[in-house]
C-alpha cells in the first residue's frame, strides 16, 4: 500500500507535516515492533491530530512505506555505487559498508519495520526496488532474454533477506563484514549468470 495522496501534497505545510509523522514513527519503532505502535503513539510524537494523520495516510503500514523510502533508495544506490566493472570480491562499494553502519546504529527501528526473512514494509519495499534497480541494469548490459529476472530476484533475495536477519541477530558480523559477504554473494550471483547467458549464445564455428 502506498500513502495516500491528498490535494495540495506538493504544498511544504503538508511535507512538513508528513516529515514530523514519519520522524514520530521511527522514534516509535526504537521501543517497540510496527504492530505494537499504534495511530495515537504516533499522532502524539508528531503533535497533530487524528484527523490530520488519516488525511496524508491510510493506515500505519501506508506511513511505514514512506518513512522507508529514504533507506530503501540509500540501499539501492549502495549496491550499485560503481561504474564500469565492478569491484572485486574483496573490495566491496564502501556505501554499502556506510549503509550497514548506519542501519546498525538504529537496529531498533529496522527490527521493528523488517521482519526475519525480508518481510515487513521496509522489506518488501527493499526488495521491489531493488528487484527492478537489478532488472533495469542487467537489460542495460545485455539484451533482455531468460534468466534476468531470475538473477534481479535473487540480488533481492539475497540483500533483504541477509539484511533482515543481521537486525534481528541470526548472523554476527560487523558492518564492513557483512558488506564483504553480501558483496561476495552477489559477485557469484552474477558470474553464474553471465556464465548462463554466454553458454546460450550461439557458437559462430559452428554452421547453423
Amino acid at each position: 500500500m502506498t500513502p495516500a495522496v491528498t490535494d495540495g501534497s506538493a504544498d511544504p505545510r503538508t511535507a512538513r507535516t508528513r516529515a514530523r509523522l514519519r520522524a514520530a514513527l521511527l522514534a516509535a519503532c526504537e521501543h517497540r515492533p510496527l504492530d505494537r505502535v499504534s495511530v495515537a503513539q504516533v499522532v502524539r510524537g508528531a503533535g497533530v491530530g487524528r484527523a490530520t494523520f488519516y488525511l496524508h495516510y491510510d493506515d500505519l503500514n501506508a506511513l511505514a512505506v514512506d518513512a522507508c523510502a529514504d533507506v530503501v533508495t540509500e540501499a539501492v544506490d549502495a549496491l550499485h555505487a560503481w561504474e564500469g566493472a565492478p569491484p572485486g570480491p574483496e573490495a566491496p562499494p564502501a556505501p554499502l559498508a556506510a549503509l550497514l553502519a548506519s542501519v546498525h546504529a538504529r537496529a531498533p527501528v529496522y527490527r521493528g519495520l523488517l521482519r526475519e526473512g525480508g518481510g515487513g514494509p521496509l522489506g518488501e519495499r527493499l526488495h521491489r526496488e531493488l528487484r527492478q534497480r537489478s532488472l533495469d541494469e542487467l537489460d542495460a548490459r545485455r539484451p533482455a532474454g531468460p534468466g534476468h529476472d531470475l538473477t534481479a530476484s535473487a540480488v533481492a533475495g539475497i540483500f533483504t533477506g541477509t539484511l533482515a536477519d543481521w537486525v534481528h541477530g541470526e548472523i554476527t558480523a560487523t558492518p564492513g563484514q557483512l558488506a564483504g559477504r553480501i558483496w561476495q554473494l552477489l559477485l557469484a550471483v552474477h558470474a553464474t549468470a553471465r556464465l548462463t547467458w554466454r553458454a546460450r549464445q550461439p557458437d559462430p564455428a559452428k554452421p547453423l
